[in-house]
């Protein structure tokens, strides 16, 4: 066999064939040329050969022997593997020189390399070496077998092992290898600090269901990525003169503002304020990460780390420090708001608690039952208004008290904790940031907002548990000062604690009242509020609170039976509270009301198409009585229930419906004028109905004893000579009757006109009595009716007169007719009929009276014919008291007796004939509306004057 290792080879050929071997990765040969040709192949020689033409591809640990015992100097020969020199024997000495010279070997020092780079070549190797590998291969997965075995040799080497390659593995290719873009080492490292938090951190919490109980790949994240890549100092002082990108220094401003002694935490300031970014947007992966993580002393350096402590003291303390501020601040930036949030919340608490060493708290559902006051903010500052703006800004600011990691600062986030999931509980869900606003701000109008919010949401509680409510009353007590009372005496007067620290005690207490009535809890809230031996309110504003949710409980009711729906509680409510309501005017008034809406809701009423009564309807009426009226329109054959209608009427006055319409008249006399209203708005029902006979019934018994007149009399003017100044107008006292009295008397008898039942002593003929009943209306409507409409009822009244005469004739004449066929010419021994002596004085009255006539004319006739009457009424007396027959029993003629005997008023005392009285009447009215033209001095009427 040829001897390949004979001395003859060249330095330069020695050179050649070094290449050659390292480019095919024949290393055993190459070791046996190294051993036989050291002195040329020395070690940078053979490292720069390794480095420019061994390749990439080759698997780390083929070679990494090689490379040790090429820096221990240990070589031997391998006989085994000869080194074959055939393919240089034709190359020439001088060939091989140029060959050489042409060689581009790399230096070991790779390109951009920092100026605190090592010196020692084969550190120098493995660098470039494995820089070489990923940017012609990417395969950095065989770095770590390539550079763990010299770890030892140097520092900066393990630092960049640690703090480059390995990151860099775990991203790609361990934690999260479904990525699709993978970055070289040179990018890598030129990331500042927020890029490469950025990146680091990209995949941290999406890859787990959102449905999992746990996801511990955030802590793995932080632990294994994080650690590493802010591993040592030697990476930060590189990345400083490094000269990186300003983006650097712009993405920590938000933070805070470094010195140069603490560039050097800048890094980790970007994972504070990724894990609190995560608080807002994926607040599980920030609550996992604040539980798996401790800080940036808990890392996972992979074993590559050399044991030795890479944080001093005074950093590690710092650092801990501001993971502290930062993961309080990440429970007041998490802004869901729902149970579970605030469970988070709770958890980073109990974490923060933990990691500063402090006592321990309860779950938060047994912090909800315990209530446990909150002490030592008194002796803080904490919730004053300045600091509302650390609350909205600069949460990792030193200087902010809030995010500061003491007891006190934790203390308010366990208060604000309790608070918020009091309030989520409810279904009223608000967040910890909110929480704090509420507490720091002491807005009174956004906390009495927030608090009417929360009792809309409990009052829809349940309503059978007695228990719920005095949970939600303590519960509402103590979220208005943390439990001071407990630790305070004078509890009332104590305000600017809790959420709710600017409402009163007595407001709050009131709101529970309101909503224990609301839900039907009539001997709970009695319990509490009126028989209890320290009762929460005073009696007065107990009073007030109790009328102010009976109202409200009418005014939401929608069906005016009292025995269901929200009538039956405003009855129930007033009812429970007797020692507080008795005697109270305005417990009477809601009585009256709840009585008398109950009777409206007896009968149909509509104010507006599809629009049903509702109970409300009658408390805000403008003029309540009208809404008779209303009734009277919808329900047929209502107005006979006049004594209902009155009562009902009456009940408005004592509910004090009317009493803002009226303010200066008073009670009694507010129900004199329902009930004339209400009677006279039955008549004109009752003569819409075509029912004259009720209508008429009403006006001469029911109105005739309380009608007054319409307008107030002023004797003194009428006494007066001269017109000359303007009066101002009479005070209306009584617009309804005379109307209704008039409407009753305009009324004429149709085809469907009710017919009376029985007709008593009456006349027989039913146009005869609709006529004098028409009369007896009239009578009254000239009584009470204002001077201006005389003239209209008397000519109503003049037609009825004409027509009753005329009636009168043809029932005299076929009685007449009668009387002569029955009584003169049929009897045997009869005489002939004497002719009337009076006709002539008829016939000429009728002419006087067709003719044409001025006022004068009339009141002058009307006192004739008045005299006529009663010169009439004597004769027929004198003809019955000389005759002293017994009168027939005939129905008619008992009717006409009845209706034309009148006794004389100068011999006896009984009242004159109803014509007669409308006459007088008439001329009466006409005397006191014309006189003053004729001088007359004016009339004095003894009733009148009384009246007046």
């Amino acid at each position: 066999m040829q001897n390949m290792a004979e001395p003859e080879i060249s330095p330069a050929k020695a050179v050649l064939l070094a290449v050659q071997l390292a480019s095919k990765a024949q290393l055993t040969a190459l070791r046996t040329l190294i051993s036989l040709h050291r002195k040329t192949l020395h070690t940078e020689l053979v490292l720069r050969i390794l480095l420019s033409h061994l390749p990439e591809t080759l698997d780390s640990s083929k070679y990494v022997t090689f490379l040790e015992d090429l820096e221990a100097g240990s070589w031997t020969e391998e006989s085994n593997d000869p080194v074959d020199t055939s393919s240089l024997s034709e190359i020439s000495e001088g060939d091989a020189k140029k060959r050489v010279r042409k060689l581009r070997l790399l230096p070991l020092l790779w390109p951009n390399a920092p100026e605190d780079a090592p010196t020692d070549l084969l550190i120098l190797f493995l660098i470039h070496r494995s820089l070489r590998i990923d940017q012609n291969t990417g395969l950095i997965t065989q770095l770590p077998d390539l550079l763990v075995p010299f770890l030892h040799h140097s520092d900066y080497l393990r630092t960049w092992m640690i703090s480059t390659i390995l990151p860099l593995v775990r991203l790609n290719y361990e934690y999260h290898s479904d990525e699709g873009t993978v970055l070289t080492i040179p990018k890598f490292e030129s990331l500042d600090d927020h890029a490469g938090v950025t990146l680091l951190l990209s995949r941290t919490g999406k890859d787990q269901p959102s449905d999992a109980a746990s996801d511990p790949t955030v802590g793995r994240d932080l632990k294994g990525l994080v650690g590493p890549w802010m591993y040592g100092d030697t990476r930060t002082k590189r990345r400083k003169l490094r000269k990186s990108s300003s983006l650097s220094v712009q993405a920590v401003q938000p933070l805070v503002e470094p010195s140069a002694t603490n560039h050097k935490y800048l890094g980790w300031e970007e994972v504070f304020k990724w894990i609190m970014d995560q608080a807002g947007t994926a607040w599980k992966t920030a609550v996992e990460g604040v539980e798996q993580w401790d800080g940036p002393g808990d890392v996972d350096l992979g074993g590559y780390e050399d044991g030795t402590t890479w944080l001093d003291e005074d950093d590690q303390e710092h650092l801990e420090a501001r993971y502290a501020r930062s993961v309080l601040a990440t429970a007041y930036l998490i802004s869901e708001e729902s149970e579970a949030a605030l469970n988070g919340v709770q958890r980073i608490l109990v974490r923060i608690i933990t990691l500063l060493d402090q006592d321990r708290i309860p779950t938060l559902q047994a912090a909800c039952a315990l209530l446990t006051p909150v002490s030592i903010l008194d002796e803080s500052n904490l919730l004053t208004a300045k600091n509302a703006s650390y609350l909205r800004n600069d949460l990792l600011d030193d200087q902010n008290p809030l995010t500061s990691p003491k007891e006190d600062s934790i203390k308010l986030l366990h208060a604000l904790l309790i608070s918020a999931y009091l309030c989520t509980r409810a279904r009223c869900p608000i967040s910890i940031k909110r929480a704090g606003e509420l507490a720091i701000v002491q807005d009174e109008h956004e906390q009495k907002l927030a608090f009417n919010k929360l009792m809309h949401h409990t009052a829809n509680g349940p309503k059978e548990d007695d228990k719920y409510w005095i949970r939600t009353r303590n519960e509402l007590l103590w979220l208005r000062s943390w439990g001071a009372e407990e630790l305070s005496e004078g509890s009332d007067t104590i305000q600017g604690r809790g959420i709710f620290g600017q409402l009163t005690k007595e407001f709050i207490e009131i709101e529970v009242l309101k909503s224990l009535l609301t839900n039907t809890r009539y001997a709970l809230a009695q319990s509490i509020y009126e028989v209890a031996m320290d009762p929460p309110l005073p009696n007065e504003v107990l009073h007030d609170a109790i009328v102010s949710a009976a109202m409200t409980a009418y005014d939401n009711a929608t069906n005016a039976n009292k025995t269901r729906g929200g009538l039956k509680k405003c009855d129930d409510i007033l009812h429970t509270f007797p020692e507080t309501l008795q005697g109270s005017t305005e417990y009477d008034e809601m009585e009256h009301l709840v009585r008398v809406t109950h009777e409206v809701g007896k009968y149909r009423l509509v104010f507006k198409q599809g629009e049903p009564f509702r109970p409300v309807n009658l408390r805000v009426h403008s003029d309540p009585i009208s809404i008779i009226g209303k009734i009277l329109d919808q329900n047929p054959k209502s107005y006979t229930k006049i004594g209902d209608f009155v009562d009902m009427g009456n009940n408005m006055v004592l509910a004090g419906l009317t009493k803002d319409k009226a303010k200066t008249i008073p009670q009694a006399e507010q129900k004199t004028i329902a009930e004339k209203r209400i009677v006279s708005m039955c008549i004109d029902a009752a003569l819409a109905e075509e029912d004259f006979e009720t209508a008429y019934s009403y006006v001469v018994t029911r109105l005739k004893d309380i009608a007054g007149p319409a307008h107030a009399r002023s004797p003194d003017l009428e006494r007066k000579n001269s017109g000359l100044f303007a009066e101002p107008p009479p005070k209306v006292l009584d617009d309804w009757s005379w109307r209704a009295s008039l409407q009753a008397g305009k009324y004429e008898r149709t085809s469907h006109t009710i017919k009376p039942t029985h007709l008593g002593n009456t006349s027989g003929n039913l146009d005869i009595r609709h006529l004098e009943q028409r009369m007896d209306c009239l009578s009254q409507a000239l009584r009470l009716a204002p001077k201006a409409t005389l003239q209209e009822i008397l000519n109503v009244y003049r037609r009825c007169e004409e027509k009753l005469e005329q009636f009168v004739k043809e029932e005299a004449k076929i009685e007449a007719a009668w009387d002569e066929q029955g009584d003169d010419k049929l009897m045997p021994g009869g005489f002939a009929a004497t002719p009337m002596k009076n006709n002539a004085t008829t016939s000429t009255s009728r002419a006087v009276e067709e003719a044409p006539m001025s006022l004068f004319d009339l009141s002058r006739a009307s006192m004739a014919r008045a005299q006529n009457g009663f010169s009439a009424l004597s004769m027929v007396r004198g003809s019955n008291s000389t005759r002293q027959e017994k009168p027939r029993p005939d129905s008619r003629g008992s009717a006409e007796l009845s209706r034309v005997s009148t006794p004389d008023s100068a011999s006896l005392k009984a009242p004159m004939r109803k014509r007669d009285q409308l006459k007088n009447v008439a001329v009466g009215g006409l005397a006191s509306g014309v006189g003053w033209l004729l001088g007359a001095p004016p009339v004095n009427h003894g009733e009148d004057e009384g009246r007046d």
